[in-house]
């Protein structure tokens, strides 16, 4: 029997850490949250400070059931749910629920799924992040309490199914706000010249009066008032220019990317995303960046159509 087990959020991550670490370590799964908020009451006791009350979900018990039984037999217990609010909260459920306070425990994180990383992940634990546990408890009480206000007052006015909370509702009023804006908005005509150039080598480039005309008289007098006029360079000035290569994506901008180029839904992106990060093909930070860059792009398409999805 092993003497470490180590738990992690995802199946698929699961069998391919245990092959890294050998045979003195077992790797489960506790399939993302084991507990969430109640049902009764909201699940927030207001009166007291909003106070979370969690109870383990219904589909999980099993796993917690399985899960308790790994804890009792093992020497050492390694949290490696991902660095983000939503892993580390799950480290802590999972903490509180099996237990491991009597336990020796550890919390690992990593940015990549490989041998080097998961091996530098065990030789550098920590303790659990208790602010970054706090944000996520903070979001999800938010979300149940905005939620559930709103929605059934959704579904009496508007239509049944409609959903309401601590992200959309606030989205849903800033574009209101931008659409008022753009309705009040008072365009302006103005005009603008452009002049193309050819010079003695034939090479031809562009320039640009630094001033807008206002009106089309004022456009046609100053064309009329070129079409005699003779013009030569100044001064040239000739610059050192670095260009950097494009940024890792962050979350939001892969996904924009994603239905840009290839026409992928929001959850189609996170599915394949999710997918190349437990193949150990892509990485990411806590900052909400993925180490990938603008050009695996093909790579992604090309993990769909060899049957990723």
């Amino acid at each position: 029997m092993a003497k470490n087990l180590v738990i992690v959020e995802s199946p698929a991550k699961a069998k391919t850490i245990e092959g890294f670490l050998g045979k003195d370590f077992k790797v489960l799964s506790s399939f993302g949250h084991i507990r969430d908020l109640s049902h009764k009451d909201m699940g927030v006791d207001i009166s007291s400070g909003f106070i979370p009350n969690y109870e383990i979900s219904t589909d999980k018990k099993d796993t917690v059931k399985v899960l308790k039984k790994e804890v009792k037999s093992s020497e050492v217990v390694w949290l490696a749910t991902d660095e983000d609010r939503e892993g580390e909260a799950i480290a802590w459920h999972l903490s509180e629920t099996l237990g491991l306070q009597n336990k020796e425990t550890r919390r690992i994180v990593f940015h990549e799924i490989t041998k080097s990383a998961i091996t530098k992940a065990v030789e550098n634990p920590r303790d659990i992040d208790y602010n970054l546990v706090n944000a996520q408890q903070a979001r999800r009480v938010l979300d149940r309490l905005v939620g559930f206000e709103l929605s059934p007052i959704l579904w009496r006015k508007v239509k049944q199914g409609l959903s309401a909370g601590r992200v959309q509702s606030v989205v849903v009023r800033l574009i209101v706000e931008r659409e008022r804006q753009i309705n009040s908005f008072e365009s302006k005509v103005y005009y603008k010249v452009v002049g193309q150039f050819t010079n003695k080598e034939g090479r031809t480039f562009k320039a640009e009066i630094n001033s807008r005309l206002d009106t089309l008289e004022d456009a046609q007098l100053f064309l009329q008032k070129c079409v005699d006029a003779r013009f030569s360079i100044a001064d040239l000035e000739k610059k050192s220019a670095v260009k950097t290569p494009a940024a890792p994506f962050t979350t939001s901008t892969l996904q924009q990317e994603a239905a840009r180029k290839l026409g992928f839904s929001v959850s189609q992106t996170m599915t394949i995303a999710q997918r190349l990060y437990e193949a150990g093909l892509i990485t990411y930070m806590r900052t909400d960046s993925m180490n990938l860059s603008n050009d695996a792009m093909s790579s992604i398409k090309n993990e769909i159509e060899k049957g990723i999805r």
